[in-house]
């Protein structure tokens, strides 16, 4: 096995990598900007627009449920292909197969969600969208454990931050156009899906792994590969349940953003598509330039758990203003908060994971597994504010985000091995 092989499946020291690696870094710009604009794009808008076109006196309810059969799929879906992932071989390496083909389907189907007739094939697509797309999250995301070096990582953490402020933010800038046409809307998020997975993979241009030791299909492979850490991983499960509360805060907002416009604050069309047009653009130039900022200064001052801490808080705080005073100026204070939160989340968030794996050689797996507090999140955020909003009203559901949010932080906190 040559040593760049060997790195690829056990890491690579700061002597191996003495140079900033900038052309995988772009890649990590590009690729999860063109899976996460997508599928925020259609989850947080476009999808809820359709529900409300197709079931409009059941809305509220629907949207917890799609979330909820979302959750199911996901979360085995990116333990899987992560698993599948470390164990892949090809002379392409392990993650770009995954990625360039996930990305194809993710876009098929998502242009069959852009012409689904009813509910019911509506949710199906949906689902099987959920598995797809997950096998291309947990590949792209353990790159950063294959490929990247301990002294790089703020750094290029903060590559895939801004990325995923890309395509969290800017996805709503672009859905919000299409609220007249839900549609055309999906399909425009579909070819972003495909062309961005495709060129994130051709720039990475990872490097061929045939060479490496093939897995045998035994009870310790599938034990090692496919199962939960249960060894040296204390700090890993915290750094997990803090990501998932941070999320489920997130989206008890994000996820009803449209009803909070429409329902709560009371907006006619126009307003609607203006205020989340606005609230996305001061969420993605916020989230860029303190992801750019926090990731270098985590390199130099090698604190990696206080940020993320930090401004898991952060974005409980943003979500008091929507609280004091429905009106739209409150959610464009919240984004402002917010998005100075989560762009420096973004940039340190994937580092401190990386830092807490309890096996580098399964490290896509064990991503994967500190991923599915993205899918977990996007589900509880909706279920808890669904119950919230029928139980108390719109208002009640924004404290809730500050609590979730807070109790996530003091959870990173507690977190011993990194500093």
């Amino acid at each position: 096995m040559s040593t760049s092989e060997a790195t690829t499946t056990v890491g690579i020291s700061d002597e191996m990598q003495p140079k900033r690696p900038t052309r995988l870094g772009v890649a990590l710009i590009i690729g999860p900007a063109c899976w996460l604009g997508p599928y925020v794009g259609a989850s947080a808008t476009l999808l809820p627009a359709r529900i409300g076109e197709l079931a409009p006196d059941n809305k509220v309810a629907l949207v917890a449920t799609f979330s909820a059969v979302a959750m199911i799929v996901a979360t085995i879906a990116n333990i899987l292909a992560g698993a599948l992932s470390d164990i892949t071989r090809t002379k392409h390496g392990k993650r770009t197969p995954w990625i360039v083909v996930c990305s194809i389907l993710s876009g098929l189907l998502l242009w069959a969600l852009s012409i689904a007739p009813n509910i019911p094939v509506l949710l199906g697509v949906w689902a099987v969208y959920q598995a797809v797309l997950n096998a291309v999250v947990a590949p792209m995301v353990a790159q950063l454990a294959d490929r990247v070096a301990p002294r790089w990582r703020g750094t290029i953490s903060s590559f895939y931050g801004i990325g995923m402020a890309f395509g969290n933010y800017g996805s709503g800038i672009i859905a919000s156009r299409f609220l007249g046409n839900v549609g055309t809307g999906i399909q425009v998020l579909a070819l972003i899906a495909v062309v961005g997975g495709i060129l994130s993979a051709v720039i990475a241009k990872e490097p061929g792994n045939l060479d490496e030791p093939r897995a045998r299909f035994d009870l310790a492979t599938l034990k090692q590969n496919f199962m939960f850490p249960t060894t040296n991983c204390r700090d890993y499960y915290l750094a997990l349940a803090g990501k998932i509360l941070m999320v489920t805060g997130q989206y008890v907002i994000v996820g009803y953003q449209l009803y909070i416009f429409t329902d709560y604050m009371k907006l006619d069309d126009s307003g609607t598509t203006n205020a989340i047009s606005t609230m996305s653009l001061i969420l993605m130039i916020t989230g860029i330039l303190f992801c750019a900022v926090a990731g270098p200064l985590v390199d130099r001052f090698h604190r990696l758990k206080a940020p993320v801490a930090v401004t898991t808080i952060m974005l409980g705080v943003g979500a008091f203003f929507p609280f004091i005073e429905a009106k739209p100026w409150t959610m464009l204070a919240y984004a402002l908060v917010a998005g100075i939160g989560m762009g420096a989340y973004n940039a340190v968030d994937n580092a401190l994971n990386v830092a807490v794996l309890p096996d580098p050689k399964t490290a896509a797996k064990d991503l994967g597994i500190i991923n599915m507090a993205n899918t977990l999140g996007q589900v509880f955020g909706p279920m808890i504010a669904a119950g919230i909003i029928s139980m108390l009203g719109y208002r009640a559901i924004f404290p809730a985000e500050t609590i979730i949010c807070v109790i996530g932080g003091l959870l990173i906190m507690m977190i011993k091995r990194v500093k």
